[in-house]
């Protein structure tokens, strides 16, 4: 009899189905109960466990110096005093309770509100005069042809990035200061001289100016980033159908940093409430409160110079709600018009 009319068991012929239980390419550890290919807690910290071992100092200095001070804010419902104990952190448990007094007081101070009034007037200037900048920045060294040439002009564009404000000031009122070069150069010629760093009516111009002068450049590396992503394959089909350089920018260019501009936005409203504590306290005196006065200078002047603590506490606190409500309804906006934002749905 040959082979091939041997007949076959019932056990050889009915081909075994494979089951979730005994499938053997199953990983190890998981279980019956859990869906093929997850693994368990255990076996992905055994796998990430080296990155997980990078990140904790990263993570260790998030916690103490970004959540741990939070706990601090405690104080905006006290009267905090300091001096109530040898230390200031033991003094915390110390000072009376007093409530919502200190927002009460907050709320009914009017140079309160003019702070508020000048950091978004200042928040609004930057964000229609200086956000655009390094957008339009990217697209410009994006389309350098020669290496080098692109090189050279991120260099330059990139160093007054490290300049500390006090140069920045200086720089500016060497320029536009009554002492300045344009104000002499006008003197010599005949004209009255002037000068813009006392002046309170354009201060805001002036602080924008500085802003872009100073950051424009280091804020196009995103930009440039995400354009580096960009097939030149997609310029290329385009430039066979005919499209000339600024369709090829319409169509291609602009919808590429679209997801990277609707990110920043919302990064930049949500921080509405800082316009730059530094570069505004430096020129305070020179052209008055009135002008200068915004919520990190109302906060500090308040907090360290005056010593009340809890003052300055309470009005941080609101700044701190407020910055992350701007952040909140900045994202649900992205996300109406299909952005991703900060995060997804």
């Amino acid at each position: 009899m040959s082979h091939s009319t041997v007949p076959r068991s019932r056990t050889e012929a009915k081909t075994p189905e494979k089951t979730p239980a005994t499938d053997p390419e199953r990983p190890a550890g998981a279980k019956g109960g859990k869906r093929a290919g997850k693994l368990s807690l255990r076996l992905r910290f055994r796998r990430d466990r080296t990155l997980i071992l990078m990140t904790l100092p990263a993570l260790l200095l998030v916690l103490v110096f970004n959540y741990i001070p939070i706990l601090g804010n405690v104080v905006a419902f006290q009267d905090y005093d300091p001096y109530l104990s040898e230390n200031g952190f033991v003094a915390i448990f110390e000072s009376p309770w007093i409530g919502f007094e200190q927002f009460e007081r907050i709320f009914a101070d009017s140079a309160f509100w003019h702070a508020v009034r000048n950091t978004f007037v200042l928040f609004f200037l930057q964000l229609v005069l200086y956000f655009p900048i390094p957008i339009m920045l990217a697209l410009l060294i994006n389309s350098v042809v020669r290496p080098r040439v692109r090189a050279i002009a991120q260099a330059i564009m990139y160093l007054p990035h490290f300049f500390s404000w006090v140069l920045v000031v200086t720089v500016f009122m060497q320029i536009f200061g009554g002492a300045g070069i344009i104000a002499q150069t006008l003197r010599e010629h005949g004209y009255e001289g002037f000068d813009l760093m006392t002046n309170p009516e354009v201060f805001k111009y002036l602080v924008t100016a500085e802003t872009i002068w100073k950051d424009a450049g280091w804020g196009i590396i995103v930009f440039l980033a995400a354009l580096s992503a960009v097939s030149n394959d997609l310029y290329e089909a385009a430039a066979m159908d005919g499209a000339g350089r600024w369709r090829r920018m319409w169509h291609i260019t602009l919808p590429a940093l679209r997801p990277v501009i609707a990110l920043l936005l919302v990064l930049r409203v949500g921080d509405a409430l800082t316009v730059g504590f530094e570069q505004l306290l430096l020129q305070r005196q020179a052209v008055g409160v009135e002008a200068s006065e915004v919520l990190d200078t109302y906060v500090w002047w308040n907090g360290i110079r005056n010593q009340d603590f809890s003052y300055a506490a309470a009005a941080g606190l609101i700044k701190g709600v407020v910055g992350l409500a701007l952040v909140l309804t900045a994202n649900k906006v992205a996300h109406l018009m299909g952005e991703q934002g900060v995060y997804k749905k």
